[in-house]
């Protein structure tokens, strides 16, 4: 069982004045979700930075960390990243 850790920058969007979530983004480096997280608020109604860490093989989910979030994101937002 091989971990692979990878940092994800959310963006999240307004339709139908409802907070959705829009186009996701890989970044290398923790620190670089978070700069590119801080850098989109400025252009998104809100981002966030996520840690995920997976299982390399089967693709399982070990964890999912919001590591900073900008702007407004979903109240609910960090309960669906655990499914729950």
């Amino acid at each position: 069982m091989a971990l692979k850790t990878t940092f994800v920058v959310q963006t999240f969007v307004v339709k139908r004045k409802r907070l959705l979530p829009g186009d996701r983004e890989i970044a290398p480096t923790e620190s670089g979700a978070l700069k590119k997280a801080e850098a989109m608020a400025a252009r998104m109604p809100g981002t966030a930075a996520i840690k995920v860490v997976a299982d390399d093989e089967t693709g399982e989910l070990e964890s999912a960390t919001i590591l900073a979030q900008f702007g407004e994101v979903p109240d609910d937002f960090a309960e669906s990243l655990t499914g729950g």
